[in-house]
């Protein structure tokens, strides 16, 4: 309970800190489409609109909007629109995710035995027609890669390594090297598990 407690805590406070922007700015930063009520942000290949005055967050699905107050979702969507810089650009080169944190997190990136590398391998031909229907595109590296555009250009690399009798399947997550110019390292962990949940909501679609 506490745990989530905390998540529902964090919502709140980014929502209370959005509300303290000037919308107009972060309009004019992105170049995002806004009308009196929402701002209306691409992420992972859907459409958000966040509400200008409670910051009440949904996303457009099959016609319809539905409720994206996820922690996921609202922490990633809302660093995004908020605190990425003026002077952000893409250098074009990858790095591992783990590379951008201290060493110690390195071991929460890269789990032996990751329940979704498994998944994934067990749904191959799924997982590869999700990514594309998310506007991936094929990497060469891994045995089944695709760079995923996240937010304003930014992408992220997923790239799965099947396993065999010896080692397990594996996911390993790549940024561009500019990354932090755009989101937060704490914030890369929420558009990751957000984009493993939208990979997964595709695949059953399927």
């Amino acid at each position: 309970m506490e745990k989530w407690d905390n998540y529902a805590l964090q919502v709140k406070q980014a929502k209370a800190a959005f509300l303290t922007y000037d919308q107009e700015a972060l309009i004019r930063k992105l170049g995002i489409r806004a009308d009196e009520k929402y701002l209306y942000i691409p992420l992972i290949h859907q459409i958000y609109r966040l509400d200008r005055r409670t910051a009440w967050l949904e996303r457009s699905r099959r016609g319809e909007w539905v409720d994206a107050n996820s922690h996921e979702e609202v922490m990633t969507l809302l660093d995004l629109l908020c605190d990425s810089k003026e002077s952000r650009y893409l250098s074009g080169r990858w790095k591992n995710m783990n590379a951008f944190g201290l060493m110690f997190h390195q071991n929460l990136l890269e789990d032996a035995k990751d329940p979704w590398a498994a998944y994934f391998q067990d749904r191959l031909q799924d997982f590869r027609r999700a990514c594309l229907a998310l506007g991936g595109r094929p990497l060469p590296t891994g045995d089944a890669s695709y760079a995923i555009e996240i937010f304003d250009g930014l992408p992220t690399a997923i790239q799965l390594w099947l396993g065999d009798e010896e080692f397990p399947p594996n996911l390993r997550f790549l940024w561009d090297e500019n990354a932090l110019m755009y989101i937060r390292y704490e914030t890369m962990y929420f558009a990751k598990a957000l984009l493993l949940n939208r990979i997964r909501e595709e695949m059953e679609a399927l």
